[in-house]
């Protein structure tokens, strides 16, 4: 994967007066708790929501290719790419929504996928650097709810997305809070 969407997304944020790009990274500037708690809700519901979508059919293409994101995610944390993993998590939510064939969740995904891979991007970088150990159940939640979507048991897809979200929320409020 080419670096230059990351940076794209970066100087979209650096323009948008979130962050401050520096010679050694970004400085996240205009988020809150508030915001960053926001920013999880929305997503949370938009994902419960077309998962719940989802787990009425079967979808072995999607599946597939979820699957390979995640050994994507694999090969990233071997080789101690974290901008790869970055998006290769970024990417496994991003086939889920895309799998809905929903204008609007689609444009409502569009409206905050930047701030969500920077937000990615610098969580990322602080687990490989601070707490390696921390990548892999990641790498196992995302199978976890590959289990749930092939069950198509509702509940079973719901309690995984909410688990993997409350601990998502809490690394990435922990992580951008304590860098800024």
């Amino acid at each position: 994967m080419s670096r230059s969407p990351i940076r794209e997304a970066l100087r979209t944020l650096s323009n948008e007066g979130l962050i401050d790009l520096q010679r050694m990274g970004a400085v996240v500037i205009g988020l809150t708790t508030r915001d960053l708690n926001e920013l999880y809700d929305v997503r949370l519901l938009l994902e419960h929501f077309v998962l719940e979508r989802l787990s009425e059919v079967n979808h072995d293409s999607l599946i597939k290719k979820l699957e390979q994101s995640i050994d994507q995610m694999t090969m990233a944390a071997k080789y101690d790419d974290y901008v790869e993993f970055a998006y290769q998590d970024l990417r496994f939510h991003e086939l889920v929504i895309i799998e809905a064939d929903h204008k609007r969740i689609l444009k409502l995904w569009e409206s905050i996928r930047e701030i969500i891979l920077a937000a990615l991007l610098i969580t990322t970088e602080k687990r490989f650097r601070d707490d390696k150990a921390a990548v892999l159940p990641l790498i196992k939640q995302h199978h976890e709810m590959i289990k749930a979507l092939k069950s198509q048991n509702t509940e079973r897809i719901q309690d995984e997305v909410k688990r993997h979200f409350e601990d998502t929320r809490n690394t990435i409020t922990a992580s951008l809070l304590n860098e800024a």
